[in-house]
């Protein structure tokens, strides 16, 4: 009898407070490298986004000046050529019978992952032609930049709102 008693052995309280301790440093490790996989993707998703719409006003840009060259559109004082807001660039320009439809440059207005705009707030920060390179203000004459509203750094030390 005493021998089936012996051989019933469990863990003991030492063998489960170290493979607690184990885990708890393994589980140290992992989440700060998951947290900054999730921070880098991100940041990747950010530059995309910034390159899709800087490309996009850049688009619009050649396409007016191309209106322009061709004397298809009829020359406007002070016109700058870069669409007066970002919708125009979901929503479409024909800039004045250059094309017969609409032509669109952006499907949709990307979004901010590190900046969730309410309903009425702005999505992006915009500076118009006029506007000085580091403004934080909107003119409105146009679309010539746009920026993250984020207060938030980057793995690099970087502002997001700089990029």
């Amino acid at each position: 009898m005493w021998k089936i008693l012996k051989d019933k052995r469990g863990l003991s309280l030492i063998e489960m407070v170290v493979t607690m301790v184990i885990l708890t440093m393994l589980a140290s490790l992992i989440v700060p490298s998951a947290q900054m996989a999730s921070k880098r993707t991100k940041e990747l998703e950010l530059r995309r986004s910034l390159r899709e719409i800087r490309t996009a006003i850049d688009e619009y840009k050649k396409n007016y000046d191309k209106s322009q060259s061709d004397q298809k559109t009829v020359q406007v004082l002070n016109a700058t050529g870069y669409p007066k807001t970002l919708d125009v660039l979901v929503e479409g320009d024909d800039f004045g019978g250059l094309v017969k439809e609409k032509k669109k440059f952006l499907r949709r207005i990307p979004s901010d992952p590190f900046h969730k705009a309410q309903e009425g707030d702005p999505k992006w920060g915009m500076r118009s032609h006029a506007d000085e390179h580091d403004s934080t203000t909107w003119g409105g004459e146009d679309v010539f930049d746009v920026y993250s509203l984020s207060n938030g750094v980057a793995i690099d030390g970087t502002k997001y709102k700089d990029w």
